[in-house]
């Protein structure tokens, strides 16, 4: 008996069956069986390898604008409230200095641990999603280390807030900062699972400000929160506001899913053999081979490292950001000297010396947009290198110094405080157009490597920016607030020749850098050419 006559026997008005409801899979495993040709013949000795087809919707390059851009709003946002929450915690100095009794130098020791954690946690974070393509496929990638990690940072922070001695303090804002190097290392690389390169500009620039603009802002807030309601308030306002981040529980399991390429094709493989029977892997687990997940993990772990000190252009760039980075963060100790200390400033005013930087910043990232969509969407994609997005930061790279002693020699008490304030500008502008580029640059060059190569440039700018809040207030009282304020601007001139050295000449180092040709072909073959 036919479909059909079954039906009109067994009711007495026939209904045509609605064939498109037999064809919706929750996984897709069936239909991807059924339309989309794998090469081998699906037995243990020769699997089907599974890859991105064309238009295919589990890729999350093909995903509609609207989902990417509320993605790329999550992670950005993430990234902002820990670095927000690294210096809020830097314009309380005058209450917790005297409620347990410590000096400037254990104060500042909050800040600088904090962001040693930024250090530490991609060390792990950025390797548990690259094992991410030989464990099960249920487990790690992105979204999992995310979750656990924003949960710990909240909890951590909470802690903080209840702190009885200084002791106390400084580990859970070590602890917090541990737990919240995730995002930074994980939230760019996620970007770029969103985003071919020729779209990627414009997100890797609105994502890339965020942790430079945290730290700027979070005095500005705290200072004022430190007045009217105390120090410990401004540790509970920073656990609120990562705790409101919607990348925790049951939200960020909903809003936030995988996008991590190589585990998503290890998901589908696993989808597509329990549905068919047959055996499928996907192509990195053919390429890679069989081996053991503690043999997976040692190598994810130390792969920052390795294309830290062996990718030259990994270690210069990463340099060159520390350097940039540790800046930023010795401006946390300098401010307060410069303006609360020496012109008598109240904490919440001494906050906005910082609005300088801050408009510097946006100015920056509007010249960053605005040379994306117009001169870099302008060139012929067959001719757009990672080379191609560098020529900002050579306008970065100028500015970066001419800020920096501007204000360094415009800050004395006898000039008026906007002239400083308002040429602190060009070093906000500067970072942004020095960064920017040069992270979209090395995502650009090492693509799936790209949490490892951020997870190895996190570590190194997380050292300086731990590293150099330790001896600013030392610094500032012996060599005085001009000649402090230019030994950094002493190093950025030093630096300052590198875009245009990469511009020139980037291509050809690149052909001789290992990881850079290997996640090349890499992406070649996730992309099925």
């Amino acid at each position: 008996m036919s479909k059909r006559e079954s039906q009109d026997s067994g009711s007495a008005t026939p209904v045509e069956p609605v064939e498109p409801i037999e064809l919706v899979e929750p996984v897709d495993a069936e239909k991807n069986i059924a339309t989309s040709p794998y090469n081998g013949s699906g037995t243990v000795e020769d699997p089907f390898i599974v890859e991105f087809q064309k238009d295919d919707m589990s890729n999350p390059m093909n995903w509609g604008q609207v989902r990417k851009w509320f993605l790329t709003a999550i992670v950005t946002f993430s990234v902002f409230a820990v670095t927000f929450t690294s210096s809020a915690y830097s314009v309380s100095a005058g209450e917790i200095m005297t409620e347990f009794n410590i000096s400037s130098t254990v104060f500042i020791t909050g800040v600088s641990v904090f962001v040693l954690g930024f250090a530490i946690g991609p060390a792990v974070w950025g390797p548990l999603v690259s094992f991410a393509i030989f464990a099960p496929s249920e487990l790690y990638g992105r979204q999992v280390p995310w979750i656990i990690s924003h949960t710990a940072m909240v909890a951590f922070m909470a802690g903080s807030a209840g702190s009885k001695n200084i002791a106390t303090l400084i580990v859970l804002r070590f602890l917090a900062g541990t737990f919240g190097g995730s995002p930074l290392v994980n939230s760019g690389g996620a970007i770029a699972d969103l985003f071919p390169p020729a779209q990627r500009g414009l997100a890797m620039t609105i994502y890339c400000v965020a942790p430079f603009l945290g730290p700027i802002l979070g005095p500005i807030v705290g200072g004022f929160a430190t007045e009217n309601i105390g120090w410990r308030w401004v540790q509970g306002i920073c656990t609120i506001f990562i705790g409101g981040c919607p990348q925790i529980g049951i939200i960020g399991v909903i809003f936030v899913p995988e996008t991590y390429g190589p585990v998503l094709l290890a998901r589908k493989a696993h989808a597509l053999s329990k549905a068919d029977g047959k055996v499928y892997i996907s192509v990195l687990q053919k390429n890679q081979g069989k081996k053991q997940p503690s043999e997976v993990f040692g190598r994810a772990l130390i792969r920052p490292w390795v294309l830290l000190f062996r990718e030259p252009i990994v270690l210069i760039a990463s340099l060159y950001m520390a350097i940039i980075y540790g800046t930023v963060y010795m401006f946390l100790g300098a401010m307060p000297i410069v303006y609360n200390e020496l012109r008598g400033w109240s904490p919440g005013i001494g906050g906005l010396s910082f609005l300088g930087m801050a408009v510097g910043i946006i100015i920056g990232l509007g010249y960053a947009i605005w040379d994306n969509n117009g001169r870099y969407m302008r060139l012929d994609p067959a001719k757009r290198t990672a080379e191609s997005r560098l020529p900002p930061a050579i306008a970065g790279a100028v500015a970066l110094p001419i800020g920096m002693f501007a204000f360094a020699w415009t800050n004395y008490p006898s000039i008026h405080w906007s002239v400083s304030i308002v040429l602190s500008a060009p070093f906000g502008f500067g970072v942004v157009l020095v960064i920017l580029p040069i992270v979209n640059y090395l995502i650009d060059a090492y693509t799936v490597y790209a949490a490892s190569v951020l997870a190895a440039a996190a570590v190194f700018r997380s050292i300086m920016g731990a590293v150099f809040p330790l001896f600013t207030d030392q610094m500032y009282h012996n060599l005085g607030i001009h000649w402090a304020s230019s030994i950094p601007a002493f190093l950025t001139l030093v630096c300052m020749p590198f875009p245009f050295f990469m511009y020139r000449y980037g291509a050809v180092v690149r052909e001789k850098c290992k990881y850079a040709a290997e996640a090349a072909a890499i992406m070649k073959k996730m992309q099925g050419r």
